[in-house]
């Protein structure tokens, strides 16, 4: 038969696929569905069992082998106010109970420094459970050391070698053993240590808690002790300068008459004196000034001086005015009785001016006393005046002297301010070596317990349940999302953002008991109103008339091999001429020669010998029991020669798809072969199949690609050996999802 030259017609491309085998993202809804997340979880049941039973069995394995532990417990305050025996500011303040000062002991108490005391009191470098060097060695070390390289055999350690070697180790293992905790906000922390012995444990957590004490105890001490030292050095050196620079200052004062009394020198204790007499006899002066002159105006308006202030207080004028007192009444008496030429009257008038002549003469006397008492105190003043002149003159070459008076008083108040300062300090340092109280006490100490502290069985329990859980869903998570397979017609969309063509089901999913061993390409035929067989006119139905109407020539492929593209070819075909159409399936896998294995069949001619000319077409094309005509691919040797490129393939295609309805091309894996991607550029469309949740959706995208490269149409992507039971877990708003619903209206569905 001559094969007449034919040009398939070509469908427009579907719109280029972007981000292809990348999942675009997903919308919040997508994410926060319930639904999905419930499926998701049934499908990992199985994953999320796995996981959490391994979890929850390796915390009871744990739980059951760990080593009974104890912990014993001591507690030490930090006395927020400790007490003061002396008013005196200590050496070593007590630091204020402040959560951070408080913080800070707690890392102290957790120091090496304190560990390593506490194991060389306790000895504990001798005890097996800490010095690890005198324990005998377990069968997993001896396997282990067994499989390292083989050591000359050491000489063997006495145990007072192996002691000295393990006392790091112990203090390790001591610091690892401590639990060191404030409780709460208070001023009291828990000092812990656990051990396998219980009376160890309480041992233990005593003797840290006391070497803490005393070791604040001892430095207090020890500082304060420094301190009275270095006082006591400070002080024997301070004494002599103190000493030397008094002596200066008094020495000085002497050569300088520089001697003082009641804080003052004594030039300015004698300017002071001058000062007061001279006002004094200033003073004075001015009083004897003033009585003089009122006596000079009191004679000089005519007053005889009987009325003048010294006059009047002179006992001698006083007496004598008396008497001529009665002298001058004795003269009235007379002249009233007697002439005036009578003797006795004579002799009174006499007598009285006698007594006048008396009076004025001690009148004169009162004045020239006056007088004489002003001249002296004028002369005092006068003296006085001169005599302060002297001393201030005097003075001033005192206060020259001063200045360096004053410089050496200096330097000795500073010097004797240092020294009773240091003095004061040395005295109360001294008290306070005898009376140094801790800012700390132990208010609790450890007691034995019998009662284990690990391990915790309830804790742990539920601990493992929680982590069990936790890692399974982690577990199921995780597997998700490494999950690059394709499930849905949703994933196939979204990851490789092309057409979902339909669903083949995995026939044992949806056949009945008595039909579960019947072969697919026979179950088409033997139950043509399944949902299996439903599949592929569903297939057919989309290839042929939807986006892509009127196309003949079909290639079949996939990325790669067991995917089930060569029984979706048979089923299709077979469903096809079942329909009334006029089908040819044409095996094109070359290497496997799938069709013939699938149908049981050994051809001697095929697509090869009909390519080359070897026989003609009628000949090569074998019936199917369906009514479809098949072109096999006979046993022959390996080709070498690309026989789908040469012209030849060209004119088969163009006899075949002018006899037949459905041209059906059953050709090799994209990623395995290259002759696909030349038949997929010769077909109008390309079906790409992928087997449901095995194939990934790189290997997919990837074969695609090499499609698309060759610039084949790809018409869609159908999903293969889909267990419809399953599915329901995966697809939710799939139609699989739905099968149980439908799946009665299918006869033997």
């Amino acid at each position: 038969m001559t094969i007449a030259t034919h040009s398939p017609s070509f469908t427009a491309l579907p719109p280029p696929r972007s981000g292809a085998a990348h999942e675009a993202p997903k919308t919040v809804s997508e994410v926060m569905d319930p639904r999905k997340a419930w499926r998701m979880f049934q499908r990992r049941l199985r994953t999320f069992i796995a996981v959490a039973a391994i979890v929850l069995l390796a915390a009871l394995i744990l739980t059951l082998t760990a080593p009974r532990l104890f912990t014993a417990k001591s507690r030490i305050m930090f006395n927020p106010s400790p007490e003061q025996v002396v008013a005196s500011q200590s050496v070593v303040p007590d630091p204020p109970a402040v959560s951070t000062v408080i913080d800070t002991e707690v890392e102290v108490l957790q120091s090496r420094e304190l560990a390593q005391r506490v194991t060389d009191q306790l000895q504990l470098q001798k005890d097996p459970e800490f010095n690890p060097f005198l324990r005998e060695p377990s069968a997993l070390d001896r396997w282990l050391a067994g499989l390292g390289p083989r050591k000359p055999p050491e000489p063997p350690a006495s145990r007072e070698q192996l002691e000295a070697r393990g006392r790091g180790a112990a203090t390790g293992a001591v610091q690892r053993g401590l639990n060191i905790r404030r409780s709460g906000l208070t001023y009291i922390v828990d000092v812990g240590f656990t051990s396998r012995d219980p009376q160890k444990a309480a041992l233990i957590a005593n003797a840290l808690a006391e070497e803490y004490l005393n070791s604040r105890s001892e430095a207090k001490m020890s500082t304060t002790t420094k301190a009275n030292q270095w006082l006591q050095r400070r002080l024997a050196k301070l004494e002599p300068e103190l000493a030397a620079k008094e002596a200066a200052v008094a020495a000085y004062r002497a050569r300088n008459n520089l001697l003082s009394a009641s804080g003052a020198t004594l030039a300015e204790q004698e300017i002071s004196s001058y000062n007061q007499q001279l006002a004094a006899a200033r003073a004075e002066e001015a009083t004897e000034q003033a009585r003089l002159d009122t006596a000079r105006s009191q004679l000089a308006r005519g007053s005889r001086g009987d009325d003048v202030g010294e006059a009047l207080d002179s006992q001698v004028i006083q007496k004598l005015r008396e008497q001529r007192a009665a002298v001058s009444a004795a003269v009235a008496d007379l002249q009233g009785r007697y002439g005036p030429r009578h003797p006795d009257l004579l002799k009174a008038q006499r007598e009285l001016g006698d007594i006048d002549r008396q009076i004025e003469e001690e009148i004169h006397r009162v004045m020239s006393n006056l007088e004489a008492k002003t001249q002296v105190a004028r002369q005092r003043t006068s003296s006085l005046a001169g005599s302060l002149g002297a001393a201030r003159g005097g003075l001033a070459g005192v206060n020259a002297a001063s200045v360096s008076l004053n410089r050496l008083e200096r330097d000795a108040q500073v010097a004797r301010t240092d020294y009773e300062s240091l003095l004061a300090r040395y005295r109360e340092t001294s008290s306070q070596a005898a009376l140094q109280d801790s800012d700390a006490e132990l208010v609790s100490r450890a007691r034995t317990s019998n009662a284990p502290s690990s391990p915790n069985v309830p804790i742990n329990i539920s601990l493992g349940v929680v982590l069990a859980l936790v890692l399974g869903i982690g577990a199921v998570l995780l597997a998700e999302a490494m999950d690059d397979s394709l499930a849905t017609a949703a994933d196939v969309e979204r990851k490789l953002n092309l057409t979902a063509l339909g669903s083949v089901p995995l026939l044992r999913s949806v056949s009945s008991r008595r039909d579960r061993d019947m072969a697919p390409a026979g179950h088409v035929l033997a139950r043509p109103l399944s949902v299996f067989a439903e599949s592929f006119r569903t297939l057919r139905a989309v290839l042929l008339h939807g986006e892509f109407g009127g196309v003949r020539i079909v290639a079949v492929t996939s990325s790669l091999p067991g995917e089930g593209k060569t029984t979706v070819s048979v089923c299709m075909a077979r469903s096809a001429a079942q329909a009334g159409l006029k089908v040819v399936l044409v095996d094109c896998d070359l290497r496997r020669r799938s069709l013939n294995q699938l149908l049981g069949r050994e051809p001697d001619v095929g697509l090869l010998e009909v390519l080359s000319g070897a026989c003609g077409l009628d000949q090569a094309l074998l019936p199917d029991v369906s009514g479809a005509m098949l072109l096999p691919t006979a046993h022959r040797q390996t080709v070498h020669q690309d026989v789908f490129s040469q012209p030849a393939m060209d004119r088969l295609l163009s006899a075949l798809s002018a006899r037949f309805d459905l041209v059906l091309l059953d050709t090799a894996p994209v990623l395995a072969v290259a002759d696909t991607r030349v038949l997929a550029a010769k077909a109008e469309v390309v079906l790409h199949v992928a087997r449901w949740r095995k194939t990934s959706a790189n290997a997919v995208d990837e074969g695609l690609r090499h499609l698309e490269q060759s610039g084949a149409t790809i018409a869609g992507l159908a999903l293969t050996q889909v267990d419809f039971r399953k599915q329901q877990r995966f697809g939710y708003g799939d139609p699989a999802f739905y099968y149980g619903q439908f799946k009665g209206y299918y006869a033997n569905g």
